[in-house]
C-alpha cells in the first residue's frame, strides 16, 4: 500500500485527503514509478469536480504530471530501466507515492534537472512548444505576445519563444508577475491591469506576429487588434473566465489565423510530434534556455491547499507537491 490523494466522489479542493491505495504491477508497455514530486494544474480542479472534458471513472487519483524514479518496467518497455530518473505525464494518477503509467508518456530527466522541476515540466512546456513551434509556426525574428505570462504555461511560452528566436512581449496583471516574466527572458513588459495593452504594443513593436493566449476575453481582443498581416493567435485557454466569440470580419481584414491548441490530444493522436517536442525541450534545458519556474512547494497531504492557490489565481509559476 502507498499513500495517495484519492477521491471516491466528485468534490472540491477542500475535500482532498490522504488515503492508502494498492499499486498494481506494470503490464505490457507500462512502467511503475516512485513519484517524488507532482505538479498541480487547473485541470485537476475540473477533473475532481466532474467538469473536465475527459471523465475517468471513480475512484480517482488526480495529478497529471510528475517526476520520480523507475521501480519496475513491464514487458515490451525498452527505453527505460529500474533506477532511471524520469518525467511523466498522464490525465491522472500522479498524486501518489507510486504510479503505474504508460511508458510512452515517460522519459528520462535531463541530468541537471531536479524532481520538482521535472514535475513542473511536461504540461506547460509541452503546450508551449507544440503550440508555438508546430501550431503557430513561430519563426526567428518574429514578435510574440504571451498573455498571462506569469503562470506556468505563460512562463514556458516566454522561454520557448525566446529559445526559438522571437522577441517576446509579456503581459500580466501585477508588477510582481511581470518581474517573474522578465526573470525568465521577456524582452518587453505590459501591465494588463494598468496599461492600454493595444497602445503599449503599438509603441513597443508596432504589432505582433504571434499571440500565445491562455487568458481569453480582453486579452484575446487586444491581440486581435494588434496582430500583423498573416499573424497567428494561439487559443490555449480561458483563465480570465470569458470564452469570447471571434469577430470574423476582423479575421478576414487582418488575413490572420486563429488557431486552437489542446495539447493533450497530441499524446493520444500524434505522439511523434510530442516526442520531438520533448527531445527539443530537453536540449533547451541542458543549454540553459529554459528553467521550470517552481514557485511553491507543499507536501502531498496539502494538495487541496495547493489547488486552491491556483483557483484563487494567487500562485505564479508552478505549484508542486512532494511525497
Amino acid at each position: 500500500m502507498v499513500r495517495a490523494i484519492q477521491i471516491q466522489r466528485h468534490c472540491g479542493p477542500e475535500d482532498l485527503a490522504i488515503t492508502n491505495v494498492a499499486v498494481s504491477q506494470p503490464g505490457p508497455g507500462e512502467v511503475r514509478i516512485r513519484v517524488r514530486a507532482a505538479a498541480v494544474n487547473f485541470a485537476d480542479s475540473l477533473m475532481i469536480s466532474n467538469q473536465y472534458q475527459h471523465k475517468p471513472p471513480l475512484p480517482l487519483i488526480p495529478g497529471m504530471e510528475g517526476g520520480g524514479e523507475v521501480i519496475e518496467v513491464g514487458p515490451g518497455v525498452g527505453h527505460l530501466a529500474p533506477g532511471d530518473f524520469v518525467i511523466g505525464y498522464a490525465r491522472f494518477g500522479y498524486f501518489a507515492e507510486e504510479a503505474v503509467m504508460p511508458a510512452d508518456h515517460v522519459f528520462r530527466m535531463p541530468a541537471e534537472m531536479d524532481f520538482n522541476q521535472a514535475a513542473a515540466f511536461p504540461i506547460s512546456y509541452g503546450t508551449a512548444h507544440v503550440g508555438l513551434e508546430h501550431r503557430a509556426r513561430l519563426k526567428r525574428g518574429e514578435v510574440l505576445l504571451v498573455t498571462g505570462a506569469a503562470g506556468g504555461v505563460g512562463i514556458a511560452a516566454v522561454e520557448v519563444g525566446k529559445a526559438l528566436g522571437a522577441t517576446v512581449i509579456a503581459s500580466a496583471s501585477t508588477t510582481e508577475k511581470l518581474d517573474l516574466a522578465a526573470k525568465h527572458g521577456a524582452d518587453h513588459l505590459i501591465n494588463s491591469a494598468k496599461d492600454d495593452v493595444v497602445e503599449r504594443i503599438r509603441c513597443l513593436t508596432g504589432g505582433i506576429d504571434v499571440a500565445f493566449d491562455p487568458v481569453g476575453g480582453d486579452a484575446f481582443r487586444a491581440a486581435l487588434k494588434c496582430i500583423n498581416f498573416e499573424g497567428r493567435i494561439l487559443v490555449v485557454g480561458f483563465a480570465g473566465g470569458e470564452r469570447q466569440l471571434a469577430p470574423t470580419n476582423h479575421v478576414l481584414v487582418k488575413n490572420c489565423d486563429i488557431i486552437g491548441l489542446s495539447w493533450s490530444f497530441y499524446r493520444e493522436r500524434k505522439l511523434d510530434i510530442d516526442k520531438r517536442a520533448f527531445a527539443d525541450l530537453c536540449r533547451m534545458f541542458e543549454a540553459g534556455q529554459i528553467n521550470p519556474p517552481v514557485t511553491e512547494v507543499y507536501p502531498l497531504s496539502h494538495a487541496g491547499k495547493a489547488l486552491r492557490r491556483l483557483l484563487d489565481r494567487a500562485a505564479m509559476g508552478k505549484v508542486v507537491l512532494t511525497t
